[in-house]
């Protein structure tokens, strides 16, 4: 403390006396930032030269700590003691210890939030009567949930506490690695663990400041009127050169090791194809096998509940783009080529040409979606991002095609079939954006909330023609440290990517604002860029949205590899303007006008040639451009120059067009209600703060009532689904679909191959079949119906192969009906050797005679998953549901 006391009263004091002096580049509410510094309250980040900064950053983590902690306990890291939306509560005050909580036992209302904070390092014990669990253990041999779903004893790992306040977690799936397993003690029902709350390391709240220590001389150099961007150019440069790995490849963070899919590809695509090249090409060898992209190990088992693999195909064409390296272009066309056959075999969803999948990097489950989906419904979703995503692959397929001189018109037009799909399904009108994406399980309904990623990129890859793309930057929500993710924000659900702001989308964010030349837009996210990174001294992951602080997310790491490529790129791609095309390096500088004056990029190097770049003024229209001292017509680089050169870009210092920035408050949407079937009727709780509740039926909307059910008739089928609405007008998540059925019939498999002899319970009839690489890998089941019609097919499953939450090991598996390939069918993992566990997979809608139909279900080649080698899973049944 000795030395952190006075370093702050000087910081500040040389804070105030310079405030006076200058003017800032950008002020809100709670921060300001100047050409040389960052002042955010008493806590203040100095640039004292291009090289070295330094910050009193101190976290209020620990002195706003909340004494209400909401709980719930869990059998094997699921959510399945209480129904969502129920938890424990305890208002810490001077007590150590729970009284004997019963598992399964409601708890009362939680109280509003208390006056007063946590102390530091406040020691808690929780304690369970497990005995109801036990009991059903030992009298059935499984226990049934609240939901009716079933923990077999056989499957049985152990028991765990969850909840929303540090150490504490809501993230059921790593509890075991939370270090959140409850003991046994002396009593054999009652289980314990003692956590320590609020911790606090003084050590960690000392001044720090940034010196660079690694040799910069043979990268690229930017100097510029503003010192703060200078500088953490600089911080942003070594940091990349740390992240190279002694295997040559790109680490993902300085918590994470190796190399990721979507995180080096979006990396690469933002700054590190032109920075390492060639170490962006090692690390993009690095996710591939079969001659296919990688998807990385994921929700219920990668691939195809996530899809977003084709992130790399973005960042192997902007290499090629950069180097012009025709043997890359060799090496990376049959790649690309075999990912996009199989994904146009797996998740092309023909009635609407958008492809389905999880959310483009927003990968964990209850972060952005509502906790009733499963990986299966995951999988069934169709998001905007993952689709803009495909779309640029396929635009980028052709491309390479055309170059090889080989057909490309069939990726064309896949290209077109998903631009129309994202702009005929997800374009909202009314809010003049795109939704996140459309979910329901079987009649899917869009989503309405905004998200960051997947409109930056409609964007930038002109999904969105240009009135569009003027509409999402200047109406969609901002809030005051920058864009988050998602908005509005999931209740309940911790900061992540909910409630959460990651540098790297506002770094795309920021390009694609650059793009359609909305200063204010764009003033706001840099700041929110700049920010963090000044007053943190490095490049994290992911912020606290409400609070713009580092600490309070599930999982953060520093000197991560997107966030300090988006850093670099707000120099390269938006004040320099740097766009690489396969003819030559093109220049559009964006400079907004606080950023004006004189900026140079020396040592840049590009194919054969190094430039010394020099931008001028401020605006995003070119006044002059000059190669050498000779006056251009264009701002413009062939890929044949070489040699030493200098470009010199005069900015027109043009005002902007006038446009707007819909900077709002944080707000959080309501919960999701919970319904059900009660004689003839729909109905679910009430919502506190509902204005309207809007009931769809069959993904369309049947109505909006303020009443909280609805009458339904005898039907064939009917889903239904409801959601709330707050008084600001923000719709929460639907409901779980209620189906209404008049002819369900099910086929029991061992009827149609032979039956499993594995040890494993909870099916219905007399067994089950296990599908495999090696067994089973085809069945026919011919099947009766009365009537022609339209039907929906699913299996009863269960797949034990890893974790519901990460590994590769989905199975997958074709359908044919009557010689017709008709998709698949998608069985995700769903419990590490919980084989006992028993659900659904997607459902296929079908056209089936009347009569018999040859129902057959194999395994091809396109259903490798990303494994290879595990593919199994074990089925109970097939049901078959009338439509219409």
């Amino acid at each position: 403390m000795k030395f952190y006391l006075p370093l702050l009263v000087l910081l500040t004091v040389m804070s105030c006396k310079m405030e006076k002096d200058q003017k800032f580049l950008y002020q809100s509410e709670s921060f300001t930032l100047y050409p040389d510094r960052v002042v955010q309250g008493s806590n203040v980040a100095e640039v004292l030269s291009p090289e070295h900064i330094r910050s009193n950053y101190n976290s209020p983590a620990s002195t706003s700590f909340s004494r209400l902690i909401m709980f719930k306990f869990s059998i094997n890291e699921r959510d399945n003691e209480l129904p969502p939306g129920k938890d424990h509560w305890v208002v810490l005050a001077d007590e150590h210890q729970s009284s004997v909580i019963r598992f399964g036992e409601m708890p009362p209302p939680a109280p509003e939030k208390p006056d007063g904070y946590l102390p530091t390092n406040y020691s808690y014990t929780f304690q369970v009567d497990m005995s109801a669990v036990l009991t059903q253990f030992e009298e059935k041999g499984y226990y049934e949930a609240y939901d009716g779903s079933r923990v077999a004893k056989a499957d049985f790992k152990g028991f765990y506490v969850a909840g929303g306040s540090e150490p504490l977690s809501w993230d059921f799936v790593n509890l075991h690695s939370k270090g959140l397993k409850l003991e046994p003690t002396e009593d054999p029902n009652i289980y314990s663990l003692t956590l320590t709350f609020n911790p606090y390391d003084e050590a960690a709240h000392q001044a720090k400041e940034w010196q660079l220590e690694k040799d910069l001389s043979n990268r690229p150099k930017y100097e510029s009127e503003q010192p703060i961007v200078d500088a953490l150019f600089n911080l942003s440069m070594e940091e990349a050169l740390t992240n190279i790995e002694a295997d040559s490849t790109l680490r993902t963070g300085a918590k994470w090791g190796g190399v990721w899919t979507r995180d080096v590809s979006y990396s690469t695509l933002l700054a590190f194809a032109y920075h390492e090249p060639e170490v962006a090409k090692i690390s993009l060898r690095k996710k591939v096998k079969r001659g296919r992209i990688i998807q990385d190990t994921g929700s219920g088992g990668a691939w195809p509940v996530s899809s977003d693999r084709t992130t790399w195909v973005l960042a192997a064409w902007e290499i090629y783009k950069v180097t012009g390296d025709a043997d890359w272009l060799d090496e990376i066309y049959p790649i690309i080529q075999n990912t996009l056959e199989d994904d146009f075999k797996t998740v092309y969803d023909p009635e609407t040409g958008l492809y389905s999948g999880e959310s483009s990097f927003l990968d964990w489950r209850e972060q952005t979606y509502p906790k009733w989906m499963s990986n299966m419904d995951i999988y069934v979703s169709e998001n905007l991002g993952t689709n803009v995503v495909h779309y640029q692959a396929h635009k980028i397929l052709a491309q390479i095609a055309n170059i090889k001189g080989e057909p490309s018109a069939v990726y064309t037009e896949r290209a077109e079939m998903i631009k129309k799909g994202i702009n005929d399904y997800l374009w909202l009108k009314e809010q003049g954006y795109y939704a996140q994406y459309r979910y329901g399980r079987t009649d899917l309904i869009v989503s309405p909330r905004f998200e960051a990623l997947g409109e930056a990129l409609a964007i930038l890859f002109d999904v969105a023609d240009a009135p569009q793309a003027a509409s999402i930057i200047s109406r969609s929500p901002l809030t005051e440290f920058g864009a988050t993710c998602i908005y509005p924000q999931i209740p309940g659900i911790p900061p992540y990517h909910n409630n959460g702001i990651w540098p790297f989308v506002q770094s795309y964010w920021n390009w694609a604002a650059a793009k359609t030349g909305n200063e204010t837009v764009l003033n706001h996210g840099l700041a929110s860029i700049y920010r963090a990174a000044g007053l943190f001294l490095t490049n994290y992951e992911n912020m606290v949205a409400e609070t713009g602080d580092f600490l309070g997310t599930e999982i953060n790491s520093h000197r991560m590899l997107w966030s300090m490529a988006g850093n670099l790129a707000m120099v390269h791609r938006v004040f320099i303007g740097m766009s690489f095309e396969t003819d030559g390096l093109y220049f559009n500088p964006v400079v907004p006008e606080v950023y004006g004056g004189k900026k140079t990029l020396s040592n840049f190097k590009y194919r054969q040639a190094v430039l010394d770049i020099t931008v001028t003024g401020f605006g995003n229209e070119i006044k002059q451009v000059s190669l050498d001292g000779v006056t251009q017509e264009k701002a413009f680089i062939p890929t044949d120059l070489s040699g030493s050169h200098s470009i010199v870009i005069e900015l027109a210092n043009n005002a902007f067009t006038k446009q707007g920035m819909n900077k709002v408050a944080n707000q959080f949407s309501l919960p999701t209600p919970q319904a059900v079937k009660e004689a003839g009727l729909f109905k679910w709780e009430a919502i506190p703060g509902a204005v309207t509740y809007s009931v769809y039926k069959n993904g369309a909307l049947l109505e909006k009532t303020a009443e909280t059910q609805v009458e339904v008739g005898d039907e064939t089928y009917a889903s239904y689904q409801v959601s709330a609405t707050n008084e600001a007008g923000y719709e929460g998540f639907l409901s779980e679909p209620l189906i209404y059925a008049s002819s369900i019939q099910l086929f029991e498999i061992e009827d149609f191959a032979p039956a499993a002899t594995l040890p494993y319970t909870n099916f219905s009839g007399s067994g089950f079949v296990e599908l495999s690489k090696v067994n089973n890998r085809t069945i026919e089941i011919p099947i009766q119906v009365g009537q022609a019609g339209e039907y929906l097919l699913d299996l009863r499953y269960s797949n034990g192969s890893g974790p519901w939450n990460t590994d590769n090991k989905c199975a997958i598996r074709s359908l044919t009906v009557n010689d017709a390939y008709q998709g698949i069918f998608v069985l995700p993992q769903r419990g590490k050797e919980e084989w006992s566990d028993w659900g659904f997979s997607n459902s296929r809608k079908v056209s089936l005679q009347a009569g018999e139909n040859r129902i057959r279900i194999t395994f091809e080649d396109w259903n490798n998953n990303m494994n290879v080698d595990v593919n199994t899973a074990m089925v109970d049944y097939l049901r078959l549901t009338l439509k219409t």
